[in-house]
């Protein structure tokens, strides 16, 4: 059974379930009150609500197998050379940034280089920048990254951007997806001062998962459902009937223009018309959005009739991608333990 994490609060836990639902893997919860859950699409599934926060550590010890966690948690928390690892990186949702914030006040700095320069004042007057964050793991290696040494991370966590001015801080170090909330507390943002741009990401253990074949099978299920998903997104199929003297003739017709002509190229199938009429072809063809005007008229010069669109729910390509880099990630440790 490969238990999957999945964030129980937070700005993350209805967009996880709703992006789940999309990807056919609905979460079938009894109440808002139970921790467990089951994936009625994946029976091998077994879904434990946790704390956003709490995911990472989670998926490293082994308590779960596999997590969904926003990518800037998944680095400040995770064990250096531990056992949990990216499977997908950007999932699409829950997109923010980690942002260095300031008092609106500070007119003259305006990027990491003034607030190096202002650091280095400080430090002369006898103290140290002092910056507000619950990512400090993160912060201090930006810092140093960018040459900023003279500073003392504040350890906090909910409503920080009031920091400043409760004078507990001097600037903050936060997650922003709008920049509503800082502006909002006369905070501003410096140019080069993102820390990290996050989205949500699935991460697994890779131990486990090596040493269960069983749990690896699920898991590819869970990759192969979401990377197809993913991969639909924007893309539509459009069916057509088109006349012509054979189904190679209308497939040599369809793709003169290649771009047009699907991902692959067209599907053509025989129509048994009910009149009897021969010499009918039923098209298919799968095209982006930006293409899909174009291809209607391009299927239209060629004879098209009854033209229908939809989009398309799920798009397997020749291999998972997610689960071949699994794989790989598999392989370059050996056989299991």
């Amino acid at each position: 059974m490969l238990r999957l994490a999945l964030p129980s609060d937070g700005e993350m836990a209805d967009p996880t379930t709703h992006f789940l639902h999309s990807c056919g893997l609905s979460v079938e919860r009894p109440n808002a009150r139970r921790y467990t859950a089951a994936i009625p699409a994946l029976p091998g599934v077994t879904v434990l609500f946790q704390r956003s926060g709490d995911i990472t550590s989670k998926v490293d010890e082994g308590s779960a197998d596999a997590g969904i966690v926003g990518l800037d948690r998944y680095y400040e928390y995770r064990v250096e050379g531990g056992d949990a690892i990216v499977l997908m990186e950007d999932l699409g949702f829950s997109r923010c940034e980690l942002v260095v914030a300031m008092p609106d006040a500070w007119m003259d700095v305006t990027s990491m280089a003034d607030l190096i320069d202002l650091s280095a004042e400080l430090r002369e007057k006898g103290r140290d920048l002092r910056v507000a964050t619950k990512y400090p793991r993160l912060v201090q290696r930006y810092f140093y990254q960018k040459g900023l040494n003279y500073f003392t991370v504040v350890k906090a966590s909910g409503a920080m951007e009031v920091a400043p001015a409760m004078g507990y801080a001097d600037i903050i170090a936060d997650i922003s997806a709008s920049g509503t909330t800082l502006r909002e507390n006369r905070l501003k943002t410096i140019e080069d001062g993102t820390v990290i741009r996050s989205q949500a990401c699935l991460i697994a253990n890779r131990k486990l998962l090596r040493r269960d074949p069983a749990k690896l099978d699920t898991a590819k299920r869970v990759l192969e459902m979401i990377e197809a998903r993913m991969r639909a997104t924007g893309y539509y199929s459009i069916e057509a009937n088109i006349k012509g003297p054979s189904p190679e003739a209308v497939a040599r017709q369809v793709c003169e223009s290649p771009e047009l002509a699907g991902l692959q190229g067209p599907t053509v199938a025989p129509v048994y018309s009910k009149e009897g009429e021969k010499g009918w072809y039923s098209v298919t063809v799968v095209v982006e959005h930006e293409r899909l005007l174009d291809t209607v008229e391009h299927l239209r010069h060629a004879g098209a009739m009854s033209l229908t669109v939809t989009p398309a729910s799920y798009v397997f390509g020749g291999e998972c991608q997610a689960y071949r880099g699994l794989l790989d990630e598999l392989k370059r440790e050996g056989p299991p333990r």
